[in-house]
């Protein structure tokens, strides 16, 4: 890892050779192991069909320490970190206790986006460590107990959730990036939670994966939440209270 300590300024491939470094097949399943205990994650309320979809509805969350993602670059990293430990813990929570009723090859996808989300979650904690160090919040703890991972519609109800969710909040993230590089790499992200929200709206509902309640029929856009509204969303799957409120300013 590189020495440089200060914030912006780095080099783009300095700063993405963590997402091209492969992981390991040992260390994927020391991830998804590690995080199987685990109870954790992101959010509710993105469309009007996700109850019928079987989207978990959260119990109310925050009720542990409070937590707060910073400010300017490191906020937004931090922000991001946040989210892709949620979804890390809930793909490695899924692969660990696969429902009963997967089909085909799903449980294979699974572990495939388990893969990515642990991988991104890693990136974001080093890049935070690398550029600003101690500035990283610590490990969150997840708060699963709304999902029903025996089941499959109830982790393709969650799954959809959390990859629409990860799609709106980079792609709301994205103006407040200063540091270039950091947006390349943030672009590079969005497009891979993109696919993933578009293979499950398609395994819940076939040709779904561009339905109107997320890309904008009009201009052709995918949705955009800014920060503070989507830790809104995603409070109710994590133990402690984020503030989001100064996140990029």
């Amino acid at each position: 890892m590189s020495q440089h300590s200060q914030v912006g300024g780095q080099d783009e491939l300095i700063t993405a050779k963590p997402l091209y470094t492969p992981i390991k097949r040992r260390s994927f399943f020391m991830y998804a192991g590690a995080t199987a205990g685990a109870t954790a994650l992101i959010l509710a309320g993105c469309s009007k069909d996700d109850t019928t979809n079987n989207a978990p509805t959260p119990t109310p969350g925050g009720t542990g320490a409070s937590v707060s993602l910073g400010s300017g670059d490191v906020g937004v990293l931090n922000y991001a970190y946040a989210l892709e430990q949620l979804e890390a813990a809930f793909y490695a929570q899924v692969v660990k206790t696969p429902a009963g009723d997967f089909q085909g090859s799903e449980l294979a996808y699974f572990t495939q986006v388990a893969a990515h989300e642990a991988i991104h979650r890693d990136f974001f904690k080093a890049a935070i460590n690398r550029d600003a160090p101690g500035k990283a919040i610590p490990g969150l703890t997840p708060n699963f107990t709304s999902i029903d991972f025996t089941k499959r519609a109830g982790v393709l109800g969650a799954a959809k959730a959390f990859e629409d969710l990860g799609v709106a909040a980079y792609n709301g993230a994205g103006k407040l990036i200063k540091t270039a590089a950091y947006l390349v790499i943030a672009g590079q992200i969005v497009s891979v939670e993109a696919r993933h929200a578009a293979y499950v709206r398609d395994l819940i509902a076939p040709g779904s994966f561009a339905a109107d309640d997320q890309v904008n029929p009009m201009n052709g856009l995918d949705m955009a939440m800014m920060p503070v509204d989507v830790i809104k969303a995603a409070g109710g799957f994590v133990m402690e209270k984020l503030d989001a409120s100064m996140v990029g300013m």
